[in-house]
């Protein structure tokens, strides 16, 4: 996987927010903070055509485990998702937290970001 893994979905696009968010839960994360930057932009008087909702998201027990280990692991926490539309199509990806680890090269943090990227792709693929 690259930096982005990415799903294509026939749900809406607050439909698929719904479900990532169930979906999340069930997998121990939850959801700590959303912003739509079409709205955003468009607060501030600037036209965007597609939604694109960034959800910040967390399991607490593993952030807090590789903050541990490494606090400057902090500046790519939370974990992203996004829940975009183009051409009236949805899509929910995310970016890839063994690769922002990676960055860190900490061979003993790496397995749990494999872990982290697990849950968070079988949230992605249970939610399509």
């Amino acid at each position: 996987m690259g930096i982005v893994y990415e799903e294509k979905t026939n749900k809406s696009l607050n439909e698929a927010i719904q479900v990532l968010e169930e979906k999340l839960k069930e997998n121990n994360f939850g959801v700590l903070w959303q912003l739509n930057f079409k709205d955003k932009l468009t607060e501030k008087g600037l036209d965007f055509e597609d939604d694109f909702v960034v959800l910040e998201v967390c399991n607490p027990k593993q952030a807090k485990e590789v903050l541990e280990k490494n606090s400057h692991i902090g500046y790519v926490l939370p974990c992203k998702m996004v829940v975009r539309t183009e051409k009236n199509q949805t899509y929910i990806g995310m970016t890839s937290p063994e690769t922002l680890i990676g960055l860190f090269d900490e061979l003993e943090l790496k397995d749990i970001a494999k872990d982290v990227e697990k849950s968070l792709k079988k949230a992605i693929i249970d939610s399509i």
